[in-house]
């Protein structure tokens, strides 16, 4: 079975080969990365993994501001992706966590019963407390979470989606790929979620914006869920905050984004039967001189980055706001305040 992952990536470098390491243990035979504009070296280790027939590497074709649309428009004319029996679209802080069987996506497709595509549940993984990066696995550093079938009040969560071949394909979006509207029902794909449950009729057919991308969580993940580890450390959240405009001249910067993932009132260590294989794998991938090198540049240019951005004073405040903001969700706190409950 060939199996395609396609991403679009900025500034990842050290998360790249981790995150390729545990793919491959998921059973994904090829990778297309698209990256732009990248400062820390990962467009130079993606070449160097290119070149030892890793990945398949190629600058975003994006003429704009919207490169993952772009770049997944031009996936579909890459043989790595058209001659793929399954296609990943998914970001380098996204892990899928495979339950059933031997923790495989072959075995995640055998347990939906072999469907054309299979909708996986977002699970936000919270900072948990972590303020210092650490140049080790992400999945063994955060296990912290929301209640996996509520987050920020509401039941329904977004996903990402394993799309087969034979899908009735109009286009590909970041979570889930879409057919014609004129598609007869009979002709429709069958589609299920990480349980190998239908998934709901809204959102199959796309019928309004809200379920478009999301649907109940409850029950959704018993064969898989995908695990988000948006926020990271403090530390490489202020530097994944670099890649956009920091304009917080007299106001505060707007940590909702980082309040509503840091909610850390469940835990959930299942994806660390991973780790052994990982850390193996991951070991046997450094010692490659070139490969190795270059993941330590990345790296290092990562903690300079860190250190140049707290020497703004904007910065360091943000670094303080996050740092002592409640990990109660907003819309959780409002009620709990409402009611008249302390935190």
């Amino acid at each position: 079975m060939r199996i395609t992952a396609v991403t679009c990536v900025k500034n990842e470098g050290p998360f790249l080969l981790e995150w390729i390491v545990f793919n491959r243990l998921l059973g994904v035979t090829d990778f297309l990365f698209y990256s732009n504009d990248c400062s820390d070296g990962t467009d130079a280790l993606l070449d160097a993994l290119a070149a030892r027939g890793i990945v398949r590497h190629l600058p975003n074709p994006a003429k704009g501001r919207n490169y993952q649309m772009e770049a997944l428009k031009d996936a579909t004319r890459q043989d790595v992706a058209s001659d793929a029996d399954w296609i990943w679209i998914a970001d380098v802080d996204e892990f899928l966590n495979i339950h059933a069987g031997d923790h495989t996506i072959p075995a995640l497709i055998e347990a939906c019963g072999d469907p054309q595509a299979i909708s996986a549940t977002f699970q936000f993984f919270a900072n948990g407390g972590v303020d210092r990066y650490d140049d080790r696995p992400v999945i063994a550093q955060f296990t912290r979470c929301h209640n996996p079938d509520i987050w920020c009040g509401d039941s329904a969560i977004e996903v990402k989606t394993l799309v087969r071949r034979d899908f009735p394909l109009q286009y590909y979006g970041a979570h889930r790929p879409f057919f014609r509207n004129d598609l007869t029902e009979e002709k429709r794909p069958h589609w299920t979620d990480g349980s190998g449950r239908a998934v709901p009729h809204k959102f199959l057919v796309a019928a309004n914006p809200r379920r478009i991308r999301k649907f109940p969580a409850a029950g959704a993940r018993v064969h898989a869920a995908l695990n988000h580890y948006a926020l990271r450390s403090l530390d490489s959240y202020l530097v994944k905050n670099d890649r956009g405009d920091v304009n917080r001249d007299n106001r505060n910067f707007d940590d909702t984004y980082w309040r509503e993932r840091n909610d850390s009132a469940w835990e959930d260590r299942s994806i660390l039967r991973y780790l052994p294989d990982l850390d193996a794998a991951l070991a046997e991938m450094k010692a490659d001189p070139e490969i190795g090198a270059l993941h330590d540049a990345a790296v290092r240019l990562h903690i300079e980055k860190r250190d140049a951005l707290m020497e703004q004073e904007a910065y360091r405040k943000m670094h303080e706001q996050l740092r002592l903001a409640p990990t109660i969700p907003p819309e959780e706190l409002a009620l709990m305040r409402a009611l008249g409950i302390t935190a």
